[in-house]
């Protein structure tokens, strides 16, 4: 049961309880809309901000740290940190920062582990925050466990619903007989499996468009068009290949992705969430081959 506002207002000796009774409902807020734990939020933004004390959080109102990267168009501040003269984000209202730091965990693949974690594992959590470089400090994870129990924010993890990471976006479907008076037919040689609601397999060593395009009742031009191809390439094993058109926009719950550092271009950030890339390209204003910078955020759905 979560403790109410006016038992921390007052008890509000220090500036640590205070924070906690301004923040968290918008911390519980976010850990509805996002899954990360509001325990976890509330240490980061005790610790990243000294309690909301922080020029960065005062002037600012950036309570997490979160720096501006490539893509990010609001406004923008300087300050050392890791390095003289840093860029960090600026935000209208404490909200909109516990959102962004929320999707900043949510949309990166780095981060993706952490929503496999039970939502009331705070010390996985903050272990697996520390281990995935969310912040140098080698003591980080201890801090935030620290932080938890001395103010008993676990109490915020208790008893609420936590939606599934959306990041579980592929489910296996059942396998269609080759007699079947579907339009599309699907090889009972594998399994066929569906990103974003669209079937698909995934290539095994051997395989080429062609005999992917034959086995499953499709013409070459289809395949191609369906995975945003203009020709041929080679296929590596384990690559996805689609039987049928992608949506338009990814599932619902997965409004972007933030680029990582293996050099994905956009069609594989395409191929990736079940998108086609024409409409990638619209949300983005990017060409369909260009590789977005680590750091860059990709719109996923309007």
């Amino acid at each position: 049961m979560l403790l109410s506002l006016a038992v921390f207002a007052a008890a509000a000796d220090n500036p640590y309880e205070k924070y906690i009774a301004k923040y968290s409902s918008t911390a519980v807020s976010e850990m509805h809309r996002s899954g990360v734990p509001a325990s976890i939020t509330l240490a980061q933004g005790l610790l990243e901000s000294a309690a909301g004390q922080s020029s960065l959080a005062a002037k600012s109102n950036n309570h997490f740290g979160i720096k501006c990267h490539s893509d990010w168009k609001g406004k923008k501040v300087y300050k050392d940190d890791d390095k003289a003269g840093e860029c960090f984000r600026v935000y209208p209202n404490a909200a909109a920062s516990f959102r962004d730091h929320s999707d900043f965990l949510r949309y990166q693949d780095r981060y993706k582990s952490l929503f496999e974690l039970d939502p009331t594992d705070y010390k996985s959590w903050a272990r697996g925050l520390k281990k995935a470089g969310y912040a140098t400090d080698r003591s980080y994870a201890e801090k935030l466990i620290k932080l938890i129990e001395d103010y008993r924010l676990y109490i915020y993890d208790q008893d609420t619903p936590v939606p599934e990471t959306p990041l579980e976006i592929e489910k296996a479907v059942e396998r269609v007989r080759t007699d079947s008076s579907e339009e599309l037919r699907f090889s009972l040689a594998r399994d066929v499996y569906e990103i974003n609601g669209v079937p698909c397999v995934y290539a095994v060593p051997g395989d080429t468009y062609e005999s992917l395009a034959s086995s499953n009742g499709l013409f070459l031009r289809e395949i191609l068009r369906f995975n945003d191809l203009s020709s041929p390439k080679e296929l590596a094993a384990g690559e996805v290949v689609y039987l049928k058109s992608k949506k338009k926009n990814a599932a619902k719950g997965l409004d972007k992705y933030i680029a990582g550092n293996g050099g994905e271009s956009l069609r594989d950030i395409a191929q990736r969430f079940g998108v086609r890339l024409s409409s990638l390209r619209k949300y983005n204003s990017m060409d369909g081959d260009a590789v977005p910078s680590e750091g860059d955020t990709i719109i996923l759905r309007k």
